[in-house]
């Protein structure tokens, strides 16, 4: 049996909106979301890509996940919104507080932009590169399902909790920031429980809090968190901003995207920074080249050679796989054939198997 099939960006992109059409999302919608997979895919970032489109497609046939998404601003105060996403689709309230986040910014220098009832909205760079393509320096914050326990304790009580910062480089595209506060994010455990691997020590423990290799051990037991006790006062303190700051759901409360019937509430906070409010955008662009050049200019160590800024390795993994096209696990590929044989659609074409 082949370990993986090569398809197109285009044709997945097409088959996942298609799919998620089928299931009730308006087109645009669907694309959003879909793309945002895609997107996962061309970064080199599998974890979150097609492997969740069958945990959207379940959610969106309970009901746990509203296909058809409206918001509200529950709070508008200019430079600060709540929305409400009455647990619509993530990807979809998180584009809206985006698009919010950026005319806010330019109106008053600075916004901040809670959501709350949400979803799993993918990655967080999908966002915060849009804002700083307008121009904006932008954080985004999202919680998320408990995953790792408190320091010292051993029940999952808090999530990964991830968030990004970006900023626009100039030339150099987008600097780019964006990490869960766990060793390692989830859905690289269940990637590595797809493809049937190991995992490497560190990244999490077992039920009973001992150190394990095995991913399916780990999916039921916890992640550990990144630089021990750091990262969870880290991913305390974004659950403060995203979770009990927005009026959404906190700590244990919140459901996961693998969770098929349980709202899952998570919430989000974007802080979105107008740069030109603070000095010309051509200067600022030419202080991060100058930043750049820095960084890239160190003395090498021993066997490396050359040093990247944050998000250049997503930039060129998307130019590499907008040519080769993106493999797709075995699983994975099961999993889509799966969605395609109950809507009735075709596979996207493979143009390598291996």
């Amino acid at each position: 049996m082949s370990h993986a099939y090569t398809v197109t960006p285009e044709n997945l992109l097409q088959f996942g909106a298609d799919v998620l059409a089928e299931t009730g999302v308006p087109a645009g919608d669907a694309h959003l979301l879909a793309d945002s997979l895609v997107t996962a895919e061309l970064w080199g970032h599998s974890s979150h890509g097609m492997l969740r489109l069958p945990w959207y497609v379940e959610r969106l046939r309970s009901g746990a996940m509203t296909p058809v998404t409206s918001s509200v601003l529950a709070v508008d105060q200019g430079a600060v919104v709540v929305m409400d996403g009455y647990h619509g689709i993530g990807q979809v309230l998180t584009s809206q507080a985006t698009t919010i986040g950026i005319e806010r910014a330019r109106k008053y220098g600075v916004s901040a932009v809670g959501v709350r009832n949400s979803n799993h909205f993918g990655t967080a760079a999908y966002f915060t590169r849009q804002a700083a393509q307008a121009g904006c320096v932008a954080l985004l914050a999202t919680n998320a399902s408990p995953a790792m326990a408190p320091w010292g304790g051993r029940a999952k009580a808090i999530g990964t909790n991830p968030w990004s910062i970006a900023a626009p480089a100039g030339s150099r595209g987008v600097a780019v920031m964006d990490i869960a506060n766990t060793a390692v994010a989830r859905g690289k455990i269940y990637l590595a429980a797809e493809r049937g691997e190991a995992i490497p020590e560190g990244w999490a423990a077992n039920a009973d809090g001992v150190p394990t290799s095995d991913a399916q051990e780990a999916i039921h037991g916890l992640i550990l968190p990144m630089a021990g006790h750091k990262g969870y006062i880290i991913s305390f303190m974004m659950d403060v901003l995203a979770g009990v700051l927005t009026g959404s759901n906190f700590g244990a409360q919140v459901a996961g995207p693998y969770e098929s019937k349980r709202q899952s509430g998570c919430g989000h906070m974007l802080i979105t920074i107008d740069i030109g409010a603070m000095m010309p955008l051509a200067q600022f662009e030419e202080r991060m080249a100058t930043l750049i050049a820095d960084i890239k200019n160190v003395p090498l160590a021993a066997g490396v050679e050359q040093i990247f800024f944050p998000g250049e390795l997503e930039d060129i993994h998307a130019a590499q796989h907008r040519t080769a096209g993106i493999d797709i696990t075995s699983h994975t590929w099961q999993s889509l054939s799966r969605l395609a044989d109950e809507t009735g659609l075709a596979l996207p074409n493979i143009v390598n198997q291996h």
